[in-house]
């Protein structure tokens, strides 16, 4: 089974994933654009029993547009997001795909909130466009 290594900038905050992600998506919704600082957010779910997490986080609880919540989970040190967890989907732990640093990550197979998506973005031929 592979693993992956992700990990906030300075190294304190880790979570270590095995196995292939369940889904990789994009999300263009504008918390997202804010959150990350970039056009988009992109990331991928693990099942919560192949996700060790290493370090110490501060959390941040965001509520959506539907009214559920995110959790998110950065470094208290150099503030990046390392893991988070979407309420509802309690078995799985999301990992933004930055955090791995990996060029050779799978793309991703969702595309959501794509009306608020910039005009210049493309998502990756086939992937499951949601508006």
């Amino acid at each position: 089974m592979s693993k992956r290594l992700a990990s906030c900038t300075c190294g304190q905050l880790t979570a270590e994933v095995s196995g292939d992600p369940v889904r990789i998506s994009i999300c263009h919704c504008l918390e997202c654009q804010r959150r990350t600082g970039s056009v988009f957010g992109v990331q991928a779910r693990f099942p919560r029993e192949n996700v060790a997490i290493s370090g110490n986080s501060t959390e941040f609880v965001r509520v959506g547009d539907s009214g559920g919540q995110a959790k998110f989970h950065f470094c208290p040190v150099c503030g990046a997001t390392v893991f988070y967890e979407i309420g509802g989907h309690e078995a799985f732990v999301g990992v933004p795909v930055g955090a791995f640093a990996d060029p050779g990550f799978p793309a991703p197979r969702v595309s959501v909130y794509e009306e608020r998506m910039h005009a210049w973005v493309a998502p990756p031929p086939g992937a499951e466009r949601i508006p």
